[in-house]
């Protein structure tokens, strides 16, 4: 990209300018007055601007052009150039966001060296939002259990409109995943996707991140939100948003702009909004820790990602996914799944669920001395009963403590509580696996108090006492 527009009401300069930039290999537009410069940036915003603060026959001077293309086109560099120059102007010009400031009459090389230099460093600045908007490439969705199905359905009914979506789901369980899923097959998929961790910035930077600042030395700096012009906004755990940050964010999606700190230009921008939490945002509004008026911006769309143990059918095919990620990024081993570990890693807690199960893979790959199959043997075990080295079942926590009876009966309700579970509440499944026929399997359920209901789209295993309370 070098295509740079000259703007300055001397014929002469313009066209002297011009024919020296092609000889070096650049492509040039030239302009008269502000209204034909105006027009040009529209039509097609330049690599860079060589500006005239002085234009005759102009509705807009040289710094009232700088502060319409700093604020709509941060990206491109201005040059100003003057014959009329003095040290305020100077000073105005890089305030405003001007890359430097040029005297007439000026010194051709002295011209090229910084047109080269600016140009340089709009390159650099383009290469660096790109890393920021997109530091990987989007996730893939993982799955095929009833509960993923789900999932992946609703988001892709949502994936062609521009409507707000909130995903809600533990911690680890893949929410910025669906939202990349999202913009990855919108009709953004070209523009930024810049994700804001609400949870990690300071609440006195917060601001000055999300809207940018003007003035001082460093003229002006566009901030999150301006990055994602005509992209994808997304809000990771936004309840951890400051409350003050709260209401400047409601006015910005009520009016598509806002202000940089410091500043006094409307800053106009295409935003499409996604938001993600962890908590419960009704009862944050209850406890004045969220707007709700916010909240019912935000909450459009609501979808519920699942966690992993309502989602245990897919952790054979997402460990395989990790164990081939893990190859390609760092060049650890690629070793298939056994199934006695398929087995074991169903049954295990996940309070981590997908980002948990992640970093267990990429452990396992690097401590293992193998490049045969993962076995159980190299996963860490639950607590519960253990198997010693001599093949005894050791029996640890409370289910120890217990009578016979009440151990058999706590051991046989947690067992097929997990089984059940693994198998998607498949029933017939989970009774092919333990050695039950379907019916004893019933009677075993019905006296244990274990009853399957639907959630998220998949039949869950869990005690009727839960499902009375929940109810």
């Amino acid at each position: 990209m070098s295509d740079i527009l000259i703007v300055d009401d001397e014929r002469d300069i313009r066209e002297l300018i011009g024919d020296i930039l092609e000889d070096e290999g650049y492509t040039t537009r030239l302009a008269g007055n502000s209204q034909e410069a105006m027009a040009q940036v529209a039509e097609q915003p330049p690599a860079l601007l060589i500006l005239d603060i002085w234009l005759k026959d102009s509705k807009m001077d040289g710094i009232d052009i700088l502060k319409c293309v700093k604020r709509d086109y941060p990206d491109v560099p201005v040059v100003i150039i003057s014959g009329h120059g003095n040290i305020e102007i100077a000073v105005a010009a890089i305030k405003q966001g001007a890359y430097d400031f040029i005297e007439k009459p000026f010194n051709i090389d002295q011209l090229l060296v910084v047109i080269r230099r600016a140009m340089e460093t709009s390159l650099l600045r383009r290469e660096n939002s790109k890393l920021k908007q997109g530091d990987s490439k989007p996730a893939e969705m993982i799955g095929d259990s009833a509960s993923f199905r789900t999932l992946l359905s609703q988001l892709d009914k949502v994936t062609k409109s521009n409507g707000r979506v909130m995903l809600s789901g533990p911690a680890g369980s893949g929410k910025e995943v669906a939202a990349r899923y999202v913009h990855a097959n919108s009709n953004r998929a070209s523009a930024p996707f810049i994700t804001v961790n609400c949870a990690g910035m300071e609440p006195e930077m917060m601001e000055a991140m999300l809207f940018g600042r003007e003035g001082g030395q460093r003229g002006v700096e566009p901030g999150l939100l301006e990055q994602a012009h005509g992209g994808v906004i997304y809000f990771d755990e936004v309840a951890d948003m400051p409350v003050g940050t709260q209401s400047k964010i409601l006015r910005v999606l009520v009016d598509q702009q806002f202000t940089r700190v410091g500043g006094s230009d409307k800053v106009k921008v295409d935003l499409r909004v996604i938001s993600s939490t962890n908590r419960d945002l009704q009862a944050e509004i209850a406890a004045g820790q969220f707007r709700e008026e916010l909240y019912h911006r935000l909450n459009v769309v609501p979808i519920l990602v699942p966690s992993l143990a309502e989602r245990r059918e897919d952790i054979p095919v997402l460990a395989q996914f990790f164990v081939e990620l893990c190859n390609k990024a760092q060049g650890l081993p690629l070793r298939e799944m056994s199934d006695d570990a398929v087995a074991l890693m169903q049954t295990m807690t996940w309070p981590g669920n997908v980002r948990q199960l992640k970093n267990l893979i990429e452990r396992v790959l690097i401590l293992g001395d193998g490049t045969g199959p993962i076995e159980a043997r190299e996963l860490p075990q639950d607590s519960g009963p253990t198997e010693s080295d001599d093949g005894r079942v050791v029996l640890s926590g409370t289910l120890a403590t217990l009578p016979l009876r009440e151990a058999r009966e706590a051991f046989e309700r947690e067992y097929l509580l997990t089984q059940i579970n693994r198998f998607g509440g498949n029933i017939s499944r989970t009774a092919s696996f333990v050695g039950m026929e379907r019916s004893a399997l019933h009677r075993k359920l019905k006296s244990l108090g274990v009853v399957t209901s639907q959630k998220s789209g998949a039949r869950v295993a869990r005690l009727e006492d839960e499902v009375q309370e929940a109810s």
